[in-house]
């Protein structure tokens, strides 16, 4: 039974199936709480704004990339290069795939978009931060030896992430549709790699 589950897992599920299916800009909090069967104000018990909810839906469910960066920045030289860039690609190329759907609204209007800057910045959080982590996997790398010591990382994270945020962006209004992901993931990697390996 759905409303067995806490409330500020039902707010989280209804937020991310409205964002989807209305976008950021037209899901209201008080829609969020009547699909999650809560008043609004239990709403804002457990989200300060709409916006720390969209950074919250984005987090909590959608393909999670940061746990794997920190993973591999612990332990540079753990499995083998071309695995663990793929992987990365793969995980940023689904959640570039399921977020883009729900972000576009943002572009759409000014207001919003700066209202859900100003919350990314109080919780420290962005769109930065995988460009950041993947570079300082590279780096990590680098220093471990296993890719070439005068490789841009940040350069190289920023074309691996940019290409998987542009195949959500790109292909999505083709006849074709999206690029099959592990496919993607797999020539993606393999052309970083081939640059700075």
């Amino acid at each position: 039974m759905e409303s067995a589950k806490p409330a500020r897992e039902r707010i989280l599920d209804a937020a991310h199936e409205l964002m989807l299916t209305v976008g950021l800009a037209r899901a209201t909090t008080k829609e969020i709480a009547r699909a999650a069967e809560c008043s609004e104000a239990a709403l804002y018990k457990h989200f300060a704004s709409k916006e720390e909810l969209f950074i919250r839906v984005l987090a909590e469910r959608l393909p999670r990339l940061g746990p794997l960066l920190h993973a591999l920045v612990a332990e540079p030289g753990h499995g083998s290069l071309e695995e663990n860039l793929t992987e990365i690609a793969r995980r940023a190329a689904l959640f570039y795939e399921q977020s883009f759907p729900i972000a576009a609204s943002l572009y759409a209007e000014t207001s919003l978009k700066r209202r859900h800057d100003d919350a990314m910045r109080t919780l420290g959080t962005g769109p930065h931060l995988p460009i950041e982590g993947l570079d300082a996997y590279l780096r990590a790398e680098r220093d471990a030896g296993r890719i070439r010591p005068d490789a841009d990382t940040f350069a190289a994270a920023s074309l691996l992430l940019g290409a998987c945020a542009q195949r959500a962006f790109a292909y999505d209004a083709t006849a074709t549709g999206l690029p099959p992901v592990d496919d993607f993931a797999r020539r993606v990697a393999g052309t970083v790699l081939a640059g700075i390996g």
